[in-house]
């Protein structure tokens, strides 16, 4: 393991060297100014909570992930500035000085980077309030202070009536998402670590799992298990735990339910939280008591299939020369590419759950991407298991480096781990390996007497 994907404690301390925040500002906002000066924009406008954070630095809780309601425009060689809503900018005023300084020393004004300004709230705030007009006049007057009145702006995502607005305007609205996501596929060390911390989280939560599964606990028990163990280690947003059992597990949903755990079924589970903004996205598979040889033959071709796409990551390499490695959607009981997507896959992981690159074989043949170091991402596999039902599922995180890469997510995968308390019986310990219906552990039962 390397110092970049060291962990460390969740605080700041005095007495040794951690991750350092001023350092991350700046260093992601370097990346996004970059790929402004490389493109044909003249202006970034972001209304997308993740790549506001990004730009910004700031954060005002994930109850405004959805709300479209902030705004932050860069313009070409300027500075960020940001529009948030009355109680959290005046917060940014008060703490986030790193908005309103570069502005002030160039001499715009005391609050020119951070200012009180909302949006239309997802359309909520009714067009008789005029507020897209107001945000196109905010943009527009920006453009006008750096002599780009009239260029094109690229944005990442927007509602219908503000693009209206800012046409109306004569301002130039044209895709700027591809700048966001090209800054972000390369992650800074401090990035890196706190990716790397998030997983460690997740690492804890699953050993908690671990020693709780078992037969008779339901799906949503063991969701908020995992919560609550990833809040008391400092989370900043349980996204998403993804529970699957039993015959749920083939075809698999993306969502818990109450179901009741039972002897011998499978069960996996995905788990996706943010620590200070950086994701995670991290299946494992279990039995539970005992598994099948079925589901056991399963897990090995899942995990067959992890340990030949992870040997051929490195700098250099495609998502295609990946996914090339990867079984065709028919191999494992699917029609096309198309309604396998998100099987045999991989994505970025970062500020969002899903960034560059992507590994599909729907998508990586049309659209290589080549790996770069510094590039962090998820790769996932799925196998269905010979009796119709189980599964297996494996996610790791890795980190590219300069001769490969390395996994993030620690927790054991390399075998199939049967969860659950072991049965004791007159002639021993019961086989973890066993068919969940009994009498097929017999010889009387298989009729071979």
């Amino acid at each position: 393991m390397s110092k970049l994907t060291a962990t460390y404690g969740t605080n700041q301390v005095d007495w040794e060297s951690r991750l350092d925040m001023s350092r991350l500002r700046d260093e992601r906002l370097a990346r996004l100014k970059a790929e402004l000066e490389r493109s044909d924009l003249a202006a970034l406008l972001t209304f997308d909570f993740h790549n506001i954070r990004y730009m910004t630095g700031t954060h005002i809780g994930t109850w405004a992930m959805d709300k479209m309601i902030r705004f932050a425009l860069l313009p070409r060689g300027g500075d960020p500035v940001l529009w948030d809503f009355g109680s959290a900018a005046k917060h940014h005023m008060l703490q986030a000085h790193w908005l309103d300084d570069p502005h002030a020393a160039a001499g715009r004004g005391e609050h020119y980077g951070n200012r009180a300004g909302i949006s239309t709230l997802r359309g909520t705030i009714g067009p008789g309030a005029r507020r897209a007009d107001d945000v196109a006049a905010k943009i527009a007057g920006v453009m006008r202070d750096f002599g780009l009145e009239g260029q094109p702006v690229g944005v990442d995502i927007i509602e219908p009536d503000v693009l209206f607005a800012l046409q109306a305007a004569g301002v130039p609205v044209v895709d700027g998402q591809q700048c966001f996501l090209a800054a972000r596929r390369i992650k800074t060390p401090d990035e890196i670590g706190l990716l790397t911390q998030a997983a460690s989280m997740v690492d804890a939560a699953y050993e908690n799992l671990y020693e709780f599964l078992r037969p008779g606990v339901r799906e949503n028990e063991c969701v908020g298990l995992v919560a609550k163990t990833l809040y008391d280690l400092g989370s900043e947003h349980v996204e998403g735990v993804n529970a699957i059992s039993g015959e749920r597990c083939s075809p698999h949903p993306h969502v818990y339910s109450d179901r009741l755990i039972r002897p011998g079924d499978p069960a996996f589970f995905d788990i996706l939280h943010s620590f200070m903004g950086y994701r995670t996205c991290y299946y494992r598979t279990f039995a539970v008591g005992s598994a099948s040889r079925a589901q056991r033959d399963a897990y090995i071709v899942c995990r067959e299939l992890m340990d030949r796409a992870i040997a051929a990551v490195k700098p250099g390499a495609t998502t295609a020369d990946i996914v090339e490695l990867w079984p065709k959607a028919e191999e494992f009981g699917f029609p096309s590419e198309e309604a396998a997507f998100a099987l045999q896959y991989g994505h970025g992981v970062g500020l969002s759950i899903w960034e560059r690159p992507i590994f599909s074989r729907y998508t990586s043949f049309d659209a290589p991407e080549t790996l770069e170091e510094g590039m962090v991402f998820a790769l996932e596999t799925y196998w269905p298991a010979a009796d119709g039902w189980g599964a297996a599922r494996i996610e790791e995180e890795v980190v590219v480096t300069a001769t490969g890469c390395e996994v993030i997510t620690k927790f054991p995968a390399e075998e199939l781990l049967v969860a659950g308390k072991r049965y004791y019986t007159t002639g021993g310990y019961l086989s973890a390996e066993r068919d969940s219906q009994s009498h097929l552990n017999t010889a009387a039962g298989r009729g071979e007497v």
